[in-house]
C-alpha cells in the first residue's frame, strides 16, 4: 500500500517514522491520534517483524520434535506473513533471513506431521532451527544449510520454498517497478522494457519449479533465488551488469 511515512501525534506532538515502527501509536506517550504530516504517499510492504527462535530451539530439549517443529513453523510463518521488499518506496534485497524462515517454515511442516526421519533429514531441520534467525540475534553463521548439505529427501522442501519466496520478491518487484514508472516526479532509471522481461522469465522459472513441487536439485534452487537478487539490483540501482548476470543464470536454468 502507498502511506505517508512521517506521522505526528495529535496529542504531544511527536514524529516517528510509520516505516520503521509499523504503527499510528505515538511511541512516546501511546496515543492512537495521529496524522500523516509527508505530502507524498510512498509504496510501503515491509513492517517490523520479530524473528526469534529460542523458544522452538528450547522446546527440542523438553518436547518431542514435532513439538518444537510446530512451534518453529508458527514462528517463521509469522515472520514471513509481515515481511516485505518495500520499505518507505526503496526496494530492499532478497535476504537471507526470509529465505531461511521461509525454509524452516515447509520443513517444520514435514517435521510437524510426525514422519519417521532419518538422521540427515533431523540434521537439516536442526541446522535450519539453530542458525536461521542468526542475523537477527547478530550471531556470524550461516543462516541456510548450502546446497550439499540438504538431504535428498528434503530437495522439494528448499526448492518450494526458495520458488515461494522468489515469487513473493517478484510480485513485489513488478509493483516497485509500476510505481517507480507512474512518478514523473522519481529519479530512478527508466528500466521498464528489459526488467519486465527478466521479471515475466523469472515468473516462468517460479511457475516450473512449483509444478515440480520443488524437487529440483538445490544449486537450482539457488541459482533462482541468484536470478531473483540480480533483477532487484537492476531495478535498484539500474546495473546493466546485474541484469546480464541474470539472463545468464536464466540460461543456466533453462
Amino acid at each position: 500500500m502507498k502511506i505517508r511515512g512521517q506521522r505526528e501525534c495529535k496529542d504531544c506532538g511527536a514524529r516517528w517514522s510509520y516505516y520503521e515502527t509499523g504503527s499510528v501509536e505515538c511511541p512516546d506517550c501511546g496515543s492512537l491520534r495521529s496524522v500523516g504530516v509527508e505530502s507524498e504517499r510512498r509504496l510501503h510492504t515491509d513492517g517490523p517483524a520479530e524473528f526469534d527462535l529460542t523458544e522452538a530451539r528450547e522446546a527440542t530439549e523438553t518436547e518431542t520434535l514435532r513439538e518444537a517443529a510446530d512451534r518453529a513453523g508458527e514462528i517463521a510463518r509469522e515472520y514471513v506473513r509481515k515481511r516485505g521488499f518495500v520499505r518507505g518506496g526503496d526496494l530492499l534485497a532478497l535476504d537471507d533471513t526470509y529465505l531461511a524462515a521461509t525454509e524452516l517454515r515447509h520443513a517444520a511442516d514435514v517435521v510437524g506431521r510426525g514422519l519417521q526421519l532419518d538422521d540427515d533429514e533431523e540434521l537439516y531441520f536442526l541446522a535450519l532451527l539453530r542458525d536461521a534467525d542468526a542475523e537477527v540475534r547478530g550471531d556470524d553463521a550461516d543462516l541456510r544449510p548450502s546446497p550439499d548439505e540438504v538431504p535428498e529427501s528434503m530437495h522439494p522442501i528448499r526448492g518450494l520454498a526458495y520458488a515461494d519466496a522468489v515469487a513473493e520478491y517478484r510480485r513485489e518487484m513488478a509493483d516497485w517497478l509500476a510505481d517507480v514508472e507512474s512518478d514523473d516526479s522519481t529519479d530512478e532509471p527508466r528500466t521498464r522494457g528489459p526488467a519486465e522481461s527478466a521479471l515475466e522469465t523469472l515468473r516462468e522459472h517460479v511457475k516450473r519449479v512449483q509444478a515440480l513441487d520443488g524437487d529440483v536439485d538445490p544449486g537450482t534452487a539457488e541459482l533462482l533465488v541468484e536470478a531473483a537478487r540480480d533483477v532487484g539490483r537492476h531495478l535498484r540501482d539500474g546495473d546493466d551488469d546485474a541484469l546480464a548476470s541474470a539472463r545468464e543464470r536464466f540460461d543456466r536454468l533453462a
